[in-house]
């Protein structure tokens, strides 16, 4: 799990923002955020770690495109806000966990082109 701070100073602000690998490490990293959050930290949470080209906002924003120009369904969301809160993924190796695996890869296959286009993953 990605660890949240929101008093001691951030390694790295003073350079220039550093892209995502990955869909998959954009949508966890949002995640994070979104429970820093819920769980008190308010929209003042600062990760850890180098400056991102976004807010969390703006991969929610992207996510929620793909969802109403219907690139995925419902349960896709719910299957990346499932895992995404676990700071895990699914493995299609593990009991039950097949189909959620498909979704998640499906889903980020689709989040992970916009992200790129908008220089959010590299």
């Amino acid at each position: 799990m990605h660890a949240l701070s929101l008093s001691a100073p951030i390694r790295g602000r003073d350079a220039a923002p550093q892209p995502f690998r990955s869909a998959e490490e954009a949508w966890l990293w949002t995640m994070a955020a979104l429970m820093a959050r819920r769980d008190g930290a308010g929209v003042s949470w600062r990760p850890e770690g180098p400056q991102r080209p976004c807010d969390p906002d703006d991969i929610l924003r992207s996510l929620d495109t793909l969802y109403r120009q219907r690139s995925i369904e419902l349960l896709h969301v719910r299957i990346l806000r499932i895992w995404g809160e676990r700071q895990s993924r699914p493995h299609a190796n593990r009991p039950g966990q097949l189909s959620d695996w498909r979704l998640w890869h499906q889903a980020l296959g689709q989040l992970e082109w916009t992200l790129r286009a908008r220089g959010i993953v590299r």
